[in-house]
């Protein structure tokens, strides 16, 4: 089944409500058909998922969530399922009413939660608890059946978003559902795509219900999710001059790993030079293992200036350290208003020395960087990863990627997308170095900055998930160097050739 042509979009709570009235009166219908629709889609999601599965226990809100659960059960019921509800409250309010209504005409009986009780017994237990709307810990009662729904050790269906997950950032406050499958409704919420989210959602699949087009275009999206992109094919009478030359500045003493891994991710995407400024101690070594890489030992600004002049885009950070060394290159580097991506130690300096940039700037903080560069806790970051990117971005007039699961990239504008790839396998040493060569060799290629940090996210994150289908642990950042280059040239069969 092809894509919607607005599954890219991620909208907050605040435009989803919007855009659920919108559809109301466009389709000419009442809450309950919307209801019902919702209901309808979740059933085809249970039975494409489960076909074989005959035990259904729904757990259900006060709020219209229950009520789409409460439908789901009528539903279910007449596909020849046994179902069991379990409800958190004698009542039902707004559209949810008619729907407890619904099921109780046809004979469902509804058990009132009781912590001291067990769980019906069922094969798979649906979430319909909480929707968008809840941006708070659960309250005791609640908290105590998700996390008994969680400890079952049966399947998990979620109807719009996992309860307990705040739908705008992907933060949990409290306790929150641990879906296998998640089916949202009508569009996109960013919330799903980040933080906490990644342990939440499971499967995640967008159910539209039929709103038409133009309540899509009438909103424009929070952000977007990346595509998956390739670089053009390049033209026959090239040569290296044609796709730039970056120059990595970095690798202290005990650090030219971060420099090297950073200088090996510019060629393999593709940058037609790549020199590398370090330490005097570790040339040899960086020759001897990768004599493509052309290194340079620095002692200092003045050794450093002639390699500046040469190159196009700097990559300032990887093992750099904050000693005197790494200080002097770091604002020399930042003097000759180049092109530059900005990592590591690069950014704990701009910590002690912020500044605006003037040249295309990429700056590639993780959450701990994030916050020493704001002046907060790594939780604050965590709480809101959208607000603090575009932060980020808007402080220093740069695009900004903050890394993490469910990548951010902002630009000053407050222009966002989501990276939808990666894995768990990417939380180790050097990942980060990699990120920053790829997005260095982007820009000497011609690409602005926004379009080298989008695509230089979603290549390295692929990347990563190609290498770990030999498994996530024990995943290093050298491996993901040959699925790069076969997704920087469009080898979508790399995984079925190198099984």
């Amino acid at each position: 089944m092809p894509a919607h042509p607005y599954s890219r979009d991620l909208h907050t709570v605040e435009q989803l409500r919007v855009m659920e009235r919108a559809a109301l009166s466009a389709l000419g219908i009442s809450g309950p058909e919307l209801m019902r629709r919702a209901a309808s889609a979740a059933l085809n999601s249970l039975r494409r998922h489960w076909p074989q599965l005959q035990q259904v226990c729904i757990h259900c809100g006060p709020g219209n969530n229950g009520g789409d659960g409460f439908l789901l059960g009528v539903l279910a019921r007449e596909a020849g399922l046994q179902v069991e509800l379990v409800a958190l409250t004698a009542t039902s309010h707004g559209d949810a009413a008619a729907a407890r209504a619904a099921w109780e005409a046809g004979g469902g009986r509804v058990r009132l939660w009781d912590a001291q009780a067990a769980l019906p017994e069922a094969e798979l237990h649906v979430d319909a608890l909480y929707g968008i709307g809840l941006n708070r810990a659960p309250e005791p009662v609640p908290a105590r059946l998700i996390e008994t729904i969680n400890q079952s050790g049966r399947l998990v269906l979620a109807l719009d978003v996992p309860s307990g997950l705040d739908t705008d950032t992907g933060s949990c406050p409290g306790a929150a559902i641990r879906a296998d499958v998640t089916i949202t409704f009508i569009a996109g919420k960013r919330g799903l795509h980040t933080a906490r989210a990644a342990d939440q959602v499971g499967v995640l699949e967008l159910a539209t219900l039929g709103v038409p087009d133009s309540v899509y275009t009438d909103t424009l999206p929070d952000a977007q999710l990346l595509v998956a992109e390739a670089l053009p094919p390049r033209a026959r009478y090239a040569n290296k001059g044609n796709y730039g030359h970056v120059l990595v500045i970095g690798g202290e003493h005990g650090m030219a790993g971060a420099a090297r891994l950073a200088g090996e991710s510019a060629l393999r995407a593709g940058a037609g030079l790549v020199s590398v400024a370090t330490r005097a101690g570790h040339v040899f070594a960086l020759n001897t293992a990768r004599p493509e890489l052309m290194a340079h030992g620095v002692d200092g600004p003045q050794a450093l200036a002639p390699l500046l002049e040469r190159a196009s885009v700097l990559a300032l950070g990887p093992g750099l350290g904050q000693a005197a060394w790494g200080h002097a290159l770091w604002l020399t580097a930042l003097d000759a208003n180049k092109p530059l991506v900005l990592d590591a130690d690069g950014l704990n300096l701009l910590v002690r020395e912020p500044r605006r940039f003037g040249a295309p700037t990429v700056l590639t903080p993780h959450p701990g960087e994030a916050a020493r560069l704001l002046g907060v806790a790594t939780a604050a970051i965590e709480q809101d990863r959208f607000a603090a990117v575009r932060e980020l971005a808007r402080r220093h007039a740069a695009v900004v990627v903050l890394k993490g699961a469910g990548s951010l990239i902002a630009d000053p504008d407050g222009r966002l997308d989501v990276c939808p790839w990666g894995n768990p396998g990417m939380a180790g040493g050097g990942m980060g170095d990699l990120l920053t060569g790829i997005v260095a060799a982007l820009l000497a290629q011609g690409c602005s900055a926004w379009q080298a940090a989008c695509l230089g996210v979603g290549l390295h994150a692929r990347a990563g998930d190609r290498a770990a289908q030999q498994g996530e642990r024990g995943l290093l950042a050298s491996d993901l160097l040959a699925p790069l280059r076969a997704l920087g040239n469009g080898m979508t069969g790399y995984e079925r050739e190198h099984d």
